[in-house]
């Protein structure tokens, strides 16, 4: 077996790999077309990051990975994005392609390798109970993917597990609980309204203080776009959010996330701002929702609460690396 950078005239045939063994995980199928701008047309490819095994002219393997400085955690980790085999591969060829990203990641002086949802190479995957529905990013890796046990071989750490979480809307209401909570959080002065940038100030410190460098980037910008944006509000300043709100063209809906001032914790604001943000999808006509959150975050019980059931559990993996820098 050759391990050889990947090249165009590799599309078709790693294309073809993906959807014979990567679907047999729930990914989403890729045509050649989106496999391409997946992996290659992308802000952060990376040549020396991207390989093939070929056997006699065949593509037996693809591996890739990604770095960036801007990246949370760029400046001491590379991402590993993907590795699939043929089905009869070995774990020795396995570790081949492994060892060639950790080797250009220690190349470019990162001392870290990870596996994790800050990866900026989305990969769509399926729901098992409703195979037309995706969610637009794995965050970590199938526990039941030969990769994982590959990467435990050759010593990374499993660090965390995520859910992947699903609900069809259309027959959701909010629960009297929940109502409850929001009608003790406005006698403390809270609402949950929709932001208005005239009305609210606060927005982007309450962004800072929840330290997520996605949502201090993201939520800002959608909101200075008018997308609607449920927020809990004090006294005129913004201090949780959920959402945006937004339809996909396949139904889904998509947010950033749902967060809490530390300051104005522990007044049920983030299930009232989670609730209120699925009846607003359920409003804007769209067909499920799908998210992903720690087996052990609290916030789990309140999405089962609302009806989410758990579609596949990720494993969140890192190794430490001897830099060559």
């Amino acid at each position: 077996m050759e391990v050889r950078p990947f090249i165009a005239s590799d599309t078709k045939q790693a294309a073809a790999l993906w959807n014979e063994q990567a679907t047999k995980f729930h990914y989403k199928p890729l045509t050649e077309e989106e496999f391409y701008s997946t992996f290659i047309d992308q802000r952060y490819y990376d040549a020396a990051c991207t390989f093939v095994a070929v056997e006699e002219d065949r593509v037996v393997g693809f591996a890739a990975g990604c770095t960036g400085d801007d990246l949370p955690l760029g400046e001491l980790a590379g991402y590993i994005t993907t590795v699939i085999m043929n089905e009869n591969a070995s774990a020795e060829q396995m570790d081949a392609m492994i060892e060639r990203l950790e080797a250009r990641f220690a190349e470019l002086g990162k001392v870290q390798a990870e596996v994790l949802f800050f990866n900026p190479v989305k990969l769509i995957w399926t729901m098992p109970s409703a195979p037309g529905h995706e969610h637009n990013n794995a965050p970590g890796i199938d526990r039941a993917m030969p990769l994982y046990e590959r990467l435990l071989a050759r010593g990374y750490a499993d660090r965390a597990t995520q859910c992947g979480m699903h609900l069809q809307l259309g027959s959701f209401e909010i629960p009297e609980s929940i109502l409850g909570k929001e009608e003790q959080a406005k006698q403390k002065g809270y609402s949950v309204v929709r932001y208005n940038a005239a009305q609210h100030a606060g927005l982007a410190e309450m962004l800072e203080g929840l330290q997520n460098p996605q949502w201090i980037t993201d939520v800002a910008r959608y909101a200075e776009q008018g997308v609607p944006l449920p927020v809990a509000v004090y006294e005129g300043a913004c201090v949780g959010f959920a959402g945006p709100i937004i339809r996909q063209e396949n139904g889904r809906a998509f947010f950033c996330g749902v967060g809490v001032h530390p300051a104005h914790e522990g007044h049920g604001l983030g299930s009232v701002l989670f609730f209120r943000m699925v009846e607003a999808f359920q409003e804007a006509n769209c067909d499920y929702i799908t998210l992903f959150t720690g087996e052990n975050n609290p916030a789990l019980r309140i999405y089962e609460k609302a009806g989410f059931k758990t579609e596949k559990q990720f494993a969140i993996l890192r190794k430490e690396l001897e830099t060559n820098v």
